[in-house]
């Protein structure tokens, strides 16, 4: 794999700790501005919702930049976002640094996804795309439980002021790897495969519509519904551990974030073994993975069986969900080779909003927690039921699932 496959990698770190580090950062937040718990955890939210807005119309503006601009200027503004909300004592303020930083993050993760694959061989498409998302994987393993310990130790500006400096290795290799990129083709290879915008059609007009019409074709449809789906369904279940661990298995409360790094480290295998096994795990996972939770659901509130409840699911959640994005940029390359990565993005995020609100409205109404896993276990059904099992002797690690 290229070198600079891993320098996005750490970009994507980096992005991936921003957006899931508020869990363990909400207190702290809400004490020092002077604002209520529920208040603090809508900045979550305004994340979700910034990438889901951000992705599409990000992709379209980095469709017209040379990648080096576009991932440069992406990281950029993603960078000072952070510096500024390290800074600023009005929470107003801190919530805008949340949507501008969600926008960016979703352009950048859309065009490094494009990149990716352009880096590469065809066969190798789905292996470069899991070097991307283990920068997500190990943000949950590594990057949260740090930024908890930074927020905890130093307060919570500590953790943005650490995203920031985490973001400016990459954003440096990025300027300084594509200085001597501009001119080539769009086959040149080099560090970004082309300098030029990957979207640009003949004559180097974006067409927007004409990928937009890629969202016709069933197997592009259906590899996106299933890549919501098993995100609803990691982020269902995922959203809830540190509760179930706690109320339901009687855990101490310092046992939370070696439970959340178990998941994490789980997640870290998955996708590594997604992008080596490709199909062969999709086919497998897929099927598995509805059965997997819905045993968690009923074993989960035994502590031993919950370390290694999560380590497993964090494993199939988002391995599957990595071959499930591979699957997305695949099937899209020909059609929409930009909003690929902003189609898989909004799945992705869609799934990370609508999962955690499902598992919240039925495990309040029932008053137990654990049937936010039984919302994870129907998601993941759900997710299987859009699979349609082929020949698997005709079927390459990128073939489509129709």
């Amino acid at each position: 794999m290229p070198v600079f496959l891993y320098v996005l990698g750490l970009a994507v770190f980096a992005q991936g700790t921003s957006e899931f580090m508020l869990s363990g950062l909400i207190p702290g937040i809400a004490r020092e501005l002077s604002v209520s718990v529920g208040a603090a955890a809508s900045l979550t939210s305004a994340y979700a919702v910034g990438m889901v807005v951000g992705a599409p119309v990000m992709a379209v503006v980095g469709a017209r930049l040379p990648r080096r601009a576009a991932l440069g200027g992406f990281l950029g503004v993603f960078v000072v976002a952070h510096v500024v909300g390290a800074v600023t004592s009005d929470f107003a303020v801190l919530f805008g640094t949340r949507v501008v930083a969600a926008v960016v993050n979703a352009g950048f993760l859309a065009v490094a996804l494009s990149t990716a694959s352009s880096l590469v061989a065809s066969e190798l498409a789905g292996r470069a795309t899991s070097v991307l998302l283990a920068g997500v994987t190990l943000s949950c393993a590594v990057g949260v439980p740090a930024g908890a310990l930074l927020g905890e130790w130093f307060g919570w500006r500590a953790a943005f002021w650490g995203v920031a400096g985490l973001c400016l290795p990459a954003l440096a290799w990025v300027l300084r790897t594509a200085g001597g990129e501009r001119g080539q083709g769009a086959g040149g290879g080099g560090a970004f495969g082309g300098e030029r915008g990957q979207g640009a059609g003949e004559g180097g007009v974006f067409g927007v519509r004409a990928e937009l019409r890629s969202l016709g074709r069933g197997s592009l449809r259906r590899a996106l519904f299933m890549g919501a789906a098993v995100n609803g369904a990691t982020f269902a279940g995922f959203s809830y551990l540190a509760v179930i661990a706690t109320e339901v298995a009687g855990l101490p409360g310092g046992v939370v974030p070696v439970l959340l790094a178990v998941f994490g480290v789980g997640a870290f295998f998955g996708v590594t073994g997604a992008g080596r096994l490709g199909d062969h795990w999709l086919r497998v996972g897929v099927l598995v993975l509805p059965v997997a939770w819905g045993v968690f659901a009923v074993t989960g509130e035994w502590g031993g069986v919950l370390f290694g409840g999560a380590l497993v699911l964090g494993g199939l959640s988002f391995g599957v969900g990595s071959a499930l994005v591979g699957r997305v940029l695949y099937v899209g390359s020909g059609e929409a080779p930009v909003l690929a990565g902003a189609f898989a993005t909004i799945a992705l995020n869609l799934g990370a909003v609508v999962g955690p609100l499902m598992a919240g409205g039925v495990s309040e109404a029932s008053g137990d927690y654990r049937d936010a896993v039984w919302v994870s276990a129907g998601l993941a059904a759900v997710a299987a039921l859009g699979s349609r099992p082929g020949n698997p002797k005709r079927r390459t690690a990128h073939t489509p699932l129709a």
